[in-house]
């Protein structure tokens, strides 16, 4: 809730508050937002108890159930999008021809966004592997919600001051639900996959790609449902696809479709990776992807237990 509320604050301020000479400064305090947060995601990742160990005896499973998952998703939006939404696409194509038209400016902001976006990851998965304790970074690490409010405020800025976005959003009526639909499906079909590589249950495999991206929830749900190694492997494969759909998005941009962008995000398209989605994509997309987040993170739980009796 708290995510919506911040996103339509923004949106307000970016419509009727914020004269269009401040944008600037908006982008400049997203690019800082999206780094604190990565970073706190490092810190986290990198204290987790006995994490080295843990990625060693369930990498390669991590790694096929978030790879799978992702891929599937992606192949099935970009699918179903090309197949129900064709006439939608055609204004994002003619935007998307006037970004390459300005490629260098725009290619140029999304590398500095990945590279700090990989600095920040490492740097705080360092942190966390140390055994140094720094009260500021601490508190910085502790505050990742506020951090995320934070950041979901100034994308919602720059989406209210795109003019005629509530027109453009309100054509896909029931057709925004079609994103949702191939991204659960997509990772579905991804699950089976990766269970079948991984020699796990495919009901269970199938439960581990249902986190869509919700790493927290997913992982600590799996744990106590079947055992601490599922568990971990939902954790990591679910976090690592938040992480690969926040680097891949500039390639699905620039060769898929923009709404196809949505897609490897999941349940994770209305926060984290909303920065790269505003430089490589446009505030369309944006709205659709934070509807796409909300429709996923309330299926995760659903899918979940839907599944469980077949473990």
């Amino acid at each position: 809730m708290e995510i919506i509320v911040a996103m339509v604050l923004g949106g307000l301020v970016g419509a009727f508050v914020l004269p269009e000479r401040i944008l600037r400064l908006n982008s400049l305090l997203q690019l800082i937002s999206t780094t604190l947060l990565i970073f706190s995601m490092g810190v986290m990742l990198g204290s987790r108890d006995q994490f080295l160990a843990e990625l060693a005896s369930v990498g390669f499973a991590s790694i096929m159930f978030c790879l799978l998952p992702t891929a599937f998703s992606t192949a099935a939006v970009y699918a179903l999008t090309r197949l129900l939404m064709r006439e939608h696409l055609e204004s994002a194509k003619r935007e998307k021809n006037e970004r390459d038209a300005d490629s260098a400016g725009s290619q140029a902001s999304e590398r500095t966004l990945i590279a700090c976006a990989v600095g920040a990851l490492l740097f705080g998965a360092c942190y966390g592997l140390s055994p140094i304790l720094l009260a500021p970074i601490e508190w910085l690490a502790a505050s990742s919600d506020w951090i995320l409010i934070a950041l979901v405020f100034f994308v919602g800025i720059s989406v209210g001051a795109s003019k005629g976005i509530v027109e453009k959003v309100k054509r896909y009526h029931v057709k925004a639900l079609v994103i949702p639909l191939g991204i659960v499906v997509g990772s579905l079909a991804g699950g089976l996959a990766a269970s079948a590589l991984c020699g796990m249950n495919p009901a269970v495999g199938c439960a581990v790609a249902s986190g869509l991206g919700w790493y927290s929830l997913s992982g600590v749900v799996l744990t106590d449902l079947v055992n601490a190694q599922v568990g971990s492997i939902t954790f990591l494969s679910n976090l690592l696809r938040e992480l690969v759909s926040f680097f891949s998005i500039p390639w699905i941009a620039r060769h898929l479709n923009f709404l196809t962008c949505i897609a490897p995000a999941g349940a994770t398209s209305e926060d984290t990776t909303l920065p790269m989605l505003i430089k490589c994509t446009n505030e369309e997309t944006v709205v659709l992807a934070v509807v796409n987040g909300v429709v996923c993170s309330a299926l995760v739980p659903v899918l979940i237990s839907l599944l469980q009796p077949l473990f």
